[in-house]
Order: structure tokens, then sequence, then C-alpha cells
């Protein structure tokens, strides 16, 4: 009998094969060093700089760059505007919060009921609004807001953009639009979950809404508590309801959330530097708020301590 050679393996092709996941994972890295990681490292650059003027600042070379360590963060800190935007944008997510994600978890509940009828269209009727886009949305509504043009201020005496209302109403908004996709992650994740729970339990007489509260709600916590934290994030970072609203009516201001600051700071006044500073500090909140959250509830909803 003639002696098998063994089957011997080349370096070289291990090599290769430990190098193809690098491969397909480098056109997201780069990606995301174009667009996330550069844009970041520049902001925090500029968050450090200040424009030094000369004489008059006429001349050339008058205005140059130079280095400003902290001052921008603590002028930023030190800003009155920027805390009265935080207060008004934390009244707001509250709000919005309470009812966008308590509505989409009624929606959700309710299309996964056993009774349910024309499942597929309340599905897409729910989520609908989440397709338009926030601009769009947001005029559509200014109109309806509009005293003039309103059919509901023709029913109730109410200005919707007054001071004491034209929260109500971009709560409105962002609720309109919001419930549809956290509805969606939400019915998604009950869809997840086998018959046989529900089967079992309703073979014990529990009925529709014992299922709900002792049965699908716990089973949906993670998927709650994610939800939440995305729409802490959007909440923090809400721009496009009161700036596009905001020429049709006079009780917003141009820093009504600390987004809108870094906007008139940065496109309107030029100040390219403390819009910078309060960029990376809007940043840092939002990570302390959504973490916190975390750290706060994922001992229950994940397990974890």
């Amino acid at each position: 009998m003639t002696p098998t050679t063994p089957m011997t393996r080349r370096p070289g092709g291990a090599r290769t094969a430990s190098a193809v996941p690098y491969l397909f994972l480098a056109p997201a890295m780069a990606l995301f060093t174009l667009f996330m990681a550069v844009p970041i490292g520049y902001t925090a650059y500029l968050s450090l700089r200040r424009t030094k003027v000369s004489g008059l600042g006429l001349g050339k070379g008058s205005r140059r760059e130079v280095f400003a360590g902290l001052d921008n963060y603590t002028a930023t800190l030190a800003d009155g505007e920027l805390w009265a935007g935080w207060l008004r944008v934390l009244g707001y997510g509250l709000l919005v919060l309470v009812v966008m994600l308590g509505l989409a978890l009624l929606f959700a509940l309710l299309l996964d009921s056993a009774h349910v009828r024309l499942a597929r269209f309340s599905r897409v009727a729910v989520f609908l609004p989440y397709a338009v886009p926030g601009v769009a949305a947001t005029l559509l509504w200014g109109f309806l807001y509009l005293p003039t043009l309103s059919p509901i201020r023709q029913v109730l005496d109410v200005d919707l953009l007054g001071s004491g209302t034209v929260v109500l109403s971009m709560a409105n908004i962002a609720v309109w639009g919001g419930v549809g996709f956290n509805m969606l992650v939400l019915y998604t994740a009950l869809r997840a979950v086998p018959r046989t729970y529900y089967e079992a339990a309703r073979i014990d007489g529990a009925s529709e809404i014992q299922i709900a509260l002792r049965i699908k709600i716990p089973i949906l916590l993670p998927a709650i508590i994610l939800t939440t934290v995305f729409s802490i994030i959007a909440t923090i970072q809400v721009f496009t309801e009161p700036t596009t609203l905001r020429p049709l009516t006079n009780t917003i201001s141009s820093t009504w959330s600390p987004l809108m600051k870094v906007y008139r700071d940065a496109f309107v006044t030029g100040d390219l530097y403390s819009a910078a500073a309060t960029s990376i500090v809007i940043a840092a909140i939002s990570l302390v708020l959504s973490f916190g959250f975390l750290r706060v509830v994922r001992d229950r909803a994940f397990g974890e301590s």
C-alpha cells in the first residue's frame, strides 16, 4: 500500500480567510469614518478654538483662529438661553414620551389580540404617518393650527399656537408621526412570542386583559426599553417642529430648543466655535440621559446588574 500524503494547510490561505470579514466591513467603516468620526472630531477641534480680532478687524490678517482651551465650554455652560431651552425640551419630552409610547403599546396589544379585525389595514393606517417627512407633517399641522384656516379653531375656541398651547401642538405632531414606528417595533416583538403561552393562559381562564397585563407586557419590557431610549434621543434632538412652526407664530424663539440655539449660533450669528461647544455639550447630555436610563432599568429588563 502506498501511504497517503497528509494534507497541509497553506499559511497564505489562512491569512486570506481571516481577512475576508474585514473586507466586508471596510465599506461600512469607511462611511462611518467619513460621515461620523471625522465630523465629530472636527466639531471637537472647533470647540477648542476662537477668533482673535486685532485692531478694528478690517485689514488682512486682523482676524485669526487661536486656541481657546475650555473657554467656549465655560461660556456654553453659563448660558441661560441654553438651559431655558433644556427646560422647555424636558417638558415637551415628558409629554411626548408618555403619550407616544402609551399609544404605541396600546395599538400593539390591540393588533395582537385574538379577536382583531382588519389587522393588516390597521397596521398600515397606524404606521403611515411615520412615512410622512417631518417638515411636511409640521407644515400640514401648522396650517391646521392657523386661526384663519383651522377647522379645529371653529370647534374649540383655543389658540393652538399661543404661548400656553404651542408645546402641546408640537407634541401632537411628534406623537402623530412617532406612534407608528414604535407600535411596529412592539408588535414585531409580540409576534415572536409563541402562541402556546396565550393558549395555556386562556385554558386557565385568563381574559385578554389579564394576558396583556401578565404575559405580553412583561415579555415586551426589553422592546419598551429600546423604544424609550430611541424616543429620548429623538426628543432631545427636536428641531424640525419648532423651526418649521416658528414663521407661523411669535411664541417660538430662535433658541426654543438646544439644537435651534446651535443653528442660530452657527448660521445666523456666525459663531461656529460656540456652536461646536454647544453641540458637544448636547451630545454629552444625550449620552448621560440615555445610558443613565438604561442603567436604571437594565436589571429588571435584561436581567443584568
